[in-house]
């Protein structure tokens, strides 16, 4: 899964930094900016339309919304096939100004990650801004914002909370050991494989009873517009551009669609378009099982003391074995009637190998407390990577865009939408922006080699697709990068990383005319903001002086 990364508090990142002074970074001499490559064909600007005029004229009105940061609201059309016909979403945007106008270059556009996550929340509540250099904020304003269908948006996307109702129909599991499920991420039988299949159908019904009316408008190529209209209403000539993980994806949809109007942009734990579904699912999984397995080798450099075990097969037995019981039976948590299965426990490990430096040292204490008979530090950690979403008074109006244009009053002024919708977008704008087979066999198909590729973390990847099989379709397919005449971009790359493997970043730079690949050698999910000075060195010098990173550069 694609999830919006949690920037690091200024105080980790300063930690961190002082850790790294000494850093490895090996590059040639600094390069002059890079050139424009020439385009392949004539351009044709699609934001010329007279249609999109009245929301390319707009002005943002700013406001207030703390110490260091302003607040405004975006309207951008719903649909813009038809930008006429008056349905449209209300985004809301968040900047942190520089505090040295007289030096300000201009504004950069950064997008967390996701899908799903909140822009507006990573910067005024999770320190994005504070993950660029003082550099960095010294020449650009910090602007983000919540993407259509996320977080704060008007209408926001909901798929409503589980119903449990659906579940009274179906067949009741066996008990004892005929019911027991050998590999609970690697359904064999027909009946366990109905139980999967059943359980993505209600997901994917779900979503579209509450939020049809905006499902097919949540993709990436309609919000990589919303970005082209809100850097025009920021009188930008050009962007200037940030991504984080989805945050590629985004930032490469723009580039496909303005390549003439990028100044700058930096594409950190990048996605490569070109792979079809089942090749992003196995490679991801792969990605996961590598990082777990640095994890059992490199714990100490992170946890110290508290890293369970004293050797890597040692702690790699403990995973193993805490898997084994978990598919037996939940794992104990005291005090409490549910404990801690297996889908559980292996979010509580996956979702801990973005940032090793503020993850591991819990995730290992948790595991240890769960060896010794106490699951709760590992319920903790799972449940707070998969927060429910609340039900609005009107889930259906709020969701469906049929009942209302969208422009009705923002978060902060008696708009009540869900509390983490998250999970609905990151799952909603995977399937739209991917084609997915709808012949249920293509997945267990898929399952044998995700299995010999990652084992559990490969085949629970395929699993999580098959709600995408009966998703609204999208025109788009897998692709190389069709973005001829843009300023060379920067992708960032990190060789531990779990979630978007390495390997896709070197496939998206190949891609870009003229792209760069700058590689961070090291653990965890992205590299910019995370406190290593030779990573932080190279971006900033391309953001503020357009400055090329050589071939080979490595951190």
């Amino acid at each position: 899964m694609n999830r919006a990364p949690n920037r690091l508090t200024p105080a980790i990142v300063l930690a961190v930094a002082a850790a790294t002074l000494a850093s490895a970074c090996t590059a040639a001499a600094p390069e002059p900016r890079p050139h424009r490559t020439a385009p392949a064909e004539a351009w044709v600007d699609p934001a010329t339309r007279t249609e999109l005029r009245r929301f390319y004229g707009q002005k943002l009105t700013w406001s207030a919304c703390g110490e260091a940061y302003q607040c405004a609201e975006l309207t951008v059309p719903m649909d813009y096939a038809r930008p006429e016909n008056g349905r449209t979403f209300v985004l809301p945007v968040a900047r942190a100004a520089t505090a040295k106008p007289g030096r300000r270059i201009g504004a950069i556009i950064a997008n967390p990650g996701g899908p799903g996550g909140s822009g507006v929340t990573s910067l005024l509540e999770e320190g994005m801004a504070e993950a660029f250099s003082a550099q960095v904020r010294e020449r650009f304003d910090i602007v983000s914002f919540d993407p259509r269908g996320v977080g704060g948006s008007d209408p926001v996307l909901t798929c409503g909370a589980d119903d449990e109702s659906a579940r009274e129909g179906a067949a009741a599991p066996e008990s004892g050991e005929a019911a027991m499920v050998a590999d609970p991420f690697y359904p064999r039988t027909a009946p366990e494989r109905t139980g999967v299949l059943a359980e993505a159908e209600r997901e994917a019904e779900r979503c579209a009873r509450h939020s049809a009316g905006i499902l097919p408008h949540v993709g990436t190529r309609d919000v990589a517009r919303d970005v082209d209209v809100l850097r025009a209403v920021l009188g930008e000539k050009e962007l200037t551009y940030f991504g984080w993980s989805y945050g590629t994806s985004l930032g490469t949809a723009y580039a496909e669609q303005f390549p003439r109007r990028v100044r700058a942009m930096v594409l950190d734990g990048a996605i490569d378009p070109s792979l079809e579904w089942s090749e992003r699912a196995i490679g991801q999984g792969v990605g996961f099982q590598r990082a777990v397995t640095d994890y059992t080798r490199h714990c100490a450099d992170f946890a110290g003391d508290s890293c369970p075990g004293s050797t890597p097969e040692e702690r790699a037995q403990l995973i193993e074995g805490l898997f084994a019981k978990a598919a037996r039976e939940p794992l104990p948590v005291p005090g409490q009637e549910y404990g801690v299965d297996a889908d559980m426990l292996l979010t509580a490990v996956s979702m801990n190998m973005y940032t090793p430096e503020a993850q591991w040292k819990d995730l290992s204490e948790a595991l240890a407390d769960a060896e010794r008979g106490d699951a709760t530090r590992l319920a903790e950690l799972a449940e707070a990577e998969t927060e429910t979403e609340t039900e609005t008074e009107t889930p259906d109006d709020a969701g469906s865009g049929d009942s209302g244009t969208g422009t009705g009053p923002g978060p902060g002024h008696g708009h009540e939408t869900p509390t983490d919708n998250e999970p609905a977008v990151l799952q909603a704008v995977n399937c739209f922006d991917t084609p997915h087979p709808r012949d249920e066999a293509a997945y267990w198909k898929a399952l044998a080699p995700a299995h010999e590729a990652a084992g559990r973390y490969g085949t629970s990847s395929i699993l999580t697709a098959l709600t995408c099989k009966d998703w609204p379709r999208t025109t788009d397919r897998p692709h190389r990068v069709r973005a001829a005449g843009i300023e060379p971009v920067l992708v960032v790359g990190t060789t531990g990383d779990a979630a978007t493997p390495y390997e896709e970043a070197e496939g998206l730079a190949s891609q870009f005319p003229g792209g760069m690949l700058l590689t961070y050698e090291g653990f965890g999910h992205t590299a910019y903001g995370r406190g290593d000075v030779c990573v932080t060195r190279h971006v900033d010098a391309y953001l503020i002086d357009r400055r090329a990173v050589s071939p080979g550069t490595a951190c």
